[in-house]
């Protein structure tokens, strides 16, 4: 089966090279023209000024692409696989990649709409990303089981579902603490109060 799809496998490592470089560089760039502190900023602060805000949007976009590719490919496989084993409703594998591909359009709308240009079209980029990715990364840990033992191990299973529980657990507190919180600039002085809402 994997014969008649050679080099699927470059695109998820391409994805993951091209992502963490995208972080890395609009990160550097931004803390060596002193745009955010070095110690753990925001993403999207990374991304926030020229010159850095240009790079970062352009990887980010491009990571989007990337990842659709790669839920694609994953689509395809899965259809591929149920073929011959019939483990997973069809539609179940197409709801899945929609919502795989909302995420990609959240993260392109993140890499487009800066943070202080557009706020509230950049936070709703940023949940339809994370909370479709969270949807995402579950329903493929729920096909991941179906097709055991054929189409995978048991371990990767239990992986993948240890990675959807931490994202789960993780988006909680992002939602909780993001709308307590209005981002209008980056830079705060010591004793400056934070607009709530």
């Amino acid at each position: 089966m994997l014969r008649c799809m050679p080099g699927v496998a470059l695109v998820p490592a391409l994805l993951v090279g091209w992502s963490s470089a995208a972080f890395i560089i609009s990160y550097a760039i931004a803390v060596l023209e002193g745009h955010v502190e070095p110690l753990v900023p925001y993403i999207s602060d990374t991304g926030t000024k020229p010159p850095e805000s240009g790079v970062f949007g352009f990887m980010i976009n491009i990571s989007a692409l990337l990842g659709a590719i790669t839920m694609y490919i994953r689509y395809l496989l899965i259809e591929k696989q149920n073929e011959s084993s019939h483990f997973v409703r069809s539609s179940c594998n197409m709801f899945s990649l929609c919502i795989g591909l909302m995420g990609c359009t959240g993260m392109g709308i993140v890499a487009t709409f800066q943070e202080l240009a557009v706020p509230s079209v950049h936070d709703i980029g940023a949940l339809v990303a994370f909370g479709s990715g969270v949807v995402y990364i579950t329903l493929q840990s729920i096909i991941s089981y179906k097709s055991c033992p054929r189409w995978n191990t048991y371990f990767v299973c239990h992986i993948r579902m240890a990675i959807s529980a931490i994202s789960c657990i993780a988006f909680v507190p992002m939602i909780v603490f993001a709308s307590q919180v209005s981002m209008t600039k980056i830079d705060w002085t010591p004793g400056e109060k934070v607009k709530s809402y």
